[in-house]
């Protein structure tokens, strides 16, 4: 983990998220919510462990998802009050990780399609296509790293979770961020098919919960927020129709009012009536 981007809301009394982002990207992807949430909650949004810290699991023991949620865990401990987590993708298994090593802390949990692939294994028949379908998109990454072919592994990455031809359309920018993200995609996927977290876990987190997705997301991670509405005690799922599984950043505005007014609800604070009428329009 390499900074911490501090959001709207100074250190103090305050409601304190902490916002996890998605494979590849960073603390910034959470900009808009720092905005959503204004000056009530205090954001921290830190940056994941990134692909120049993974060398040290090449040739030793497997990543897990204990070895991404031990940085946050310390942050967590540091911080005076409950917290609120957010998590998309990648960060929103994360999140679900740390929520059951300090569930006594957590006042509330925003995922956006949490990649928690390792519960598609306990879902019989009903996930076995889905965990097929993510073990395939894990392996033919894992084969191109494997090769050096890291743009070969990014544009199938790339386009598996935002549409066919969504590589080519990017710019160089952000290609090269994914480019150099690639090497740790191996390990994050080896961490969320093997995590030995049991669902039975989650049923026992009682702090409320918003799941989200996205109509046009994939199959796996719609599963998987179907699966986690049934096991989770407080929970309701929110569909969009028109976002897919990277809508934290296509929806950015609309998905963060959604989180402010969870993590609202949540911490009983009194919503700004412009905020207000936003959310009843996305709902």
């Amino acid at each position: 983990m390499s900074k911490l981007h501090a959001g709207a809301g100074a250190p103090g009394k305050k409601s304190i998220v902490v916002a996890l982002h998605c494979s590849g990207s960073s603390g910034r992807q959470w900009n808009k919510l720092a905005s959503a949430l204004g000056e009530r909650c205090r954001l921290i949004a830190p940056d994941l462990i990134r692909s120049p810290a993974v060398a040290q699991w090449r040739a030793g023991r497997p990543f897990r998802l204990a070895d991404e949620t031990a940085p946050l865990v310390d942050i967590v401990d540091a911080l005076d009050g409950p917290v609120h987590l957010v998590g998309h993708s990648y960060g929103g298994a994360v999140a679900l990780r740390l929520a059951c090593e300090r569930p006594a802390r957590i006042a509330g949990l925003s995922l956006y399609e949490p990649s928690a692939f390792f519960l598609l294994q306990w879902m019989g028949a009903q996930g076995r296509p889905a965990l097929q379908e993510i073990q395939s998109l894990a392996a033919g990454v894992t084969r191109d790293v494997a090769a050096g072919d890291d743009s070969a592994a990014a544009r199938r990455f790339v386009d598996y979770w935002n549409g066919a031809g969504a590589w080519d359309g990017m710019k160089m920018q952000p290609k090269a961020e994914l480019m150099n993200y690639m090497p740790k995609a191996p390990l994050e996927f080896g961490a969320l098919l093997d995590e030995p977290t049991r669902p039975f876990a989650f049923s026992r987190l009682t702090c409320p919960v918003l799941l989200m997705r996205g109509l046009r997301g994939p199959t796996p991670t719609a599963r998987i927020a179907q699966e986690l509405r049934t096991i989770m005690r407080n929970a309701v799922l929110e569909e969009m129709r028109d976002a897919g599984h990277m809508g934290p950043l296509s929806h950015a505005e609309r998905v963060s009012e959604m989180i402010a007014a969870h993590v609202s609800r949540a911490a009983g604070l009194d919503r700004l009536p412009e905020r207000d009428a936003r959310r009843q329009a996305v709902a």
